[in-house]
C-alpha cells in the first residue's frame, strides 16, 4: 500500500492511524520495532489466540510469528477512520506457512484505538479461527463432521 498523504480533511490522529496501518501491512522482522514504537507502552492487543498487555508483549508475539511461520504477510484492504472515537477499522488478509497446517489464509479486521498522543493503545483483531482448527489432523476431522451436520443441506 502506498503512503497516504494528508489532505485538508485528514486529522493528525487519522494520519497516525493510517501510518500504523501501513506499518502493519508492510511488517517484516526488521520493522517489528518500528511498528512497536507506534504503540502505547501499556497497549492492549487481542486476537483469537492471545490477550496481551504491553508493548514488550506485542513485540514478543510478532517476533515469534516471524520465527515460527513461513512468509507471514498482511495485505491491507481497507482503512475506516472514526474521528469521534479516535479509532480505525482495518480490513486485511493474512497468509503464512504454518507448522502442522501448511498454508493458512484468513481475512479479518482490526479495531485500533489511539490515545491522545496518537499511539495505538488498543489493537483488537477479529477473524474466524475455524480454518486453523479445521486443518488440524485429529480435531479437524471431528470439526469438519460437525460443520457438515450443522450446514444447510444441499438442494435436491
Amino acid at each position: 500500500m502506498s503512503k497516504i498523504i494528508m489532505d485538508a480533511d485528514t486529522t493528525e490522529l487519522e494520519q497516525q492511524a493510517r501510518d500504523y496501518a501501513e506499518a502493519f501491512a508492510s511488517l517484516t522482522p526488521d520493522r517489528v520495532n518500528d511498528l512497536c514504537e507506534r504503540l502505547a507502552p501499556d497497549v492492549h492487543f487481542r486476537d483469537p489466540f492471545n490477550d496481551l498487555y504491553g508493548r514488550h508483549s506485542v513485540r514478543a508475539l510478532l517476533n515469534d510469528m516471524f520465527e515460527r511461520a513461513g512468509k507471514p504477510a498482511f495485505e491491507l484492504l481497507e482503512v475506516c477512520w472514526h474521528e469521534p472515537n479516535r479509532c480505525a477499522w482495518l480490513r486485511w488478509q493474512f497468509a503464512a506457512q504454518v507448522p502442522v497446517i501448511g498454508e493458512l489464509k484468513v481475512e479479518g479486521s482490526s479495531r485500533i484505538w489511539l490515545d491522545e498522543a496518537g499511539r495505538v493503545a488498543e489493537h483488537l483483531d477479529y477473524w474466524d479461527s475455524a480454518p486453523v482448527y479445521l486443518q488440524l489432523p485429529l480435531i479437524g476431522a471431528l470439526l469438519r463432521r460437525v460443520k457438515r451436520k450443522m450446514a444447510l443441506p444441499p438442494p435436491n
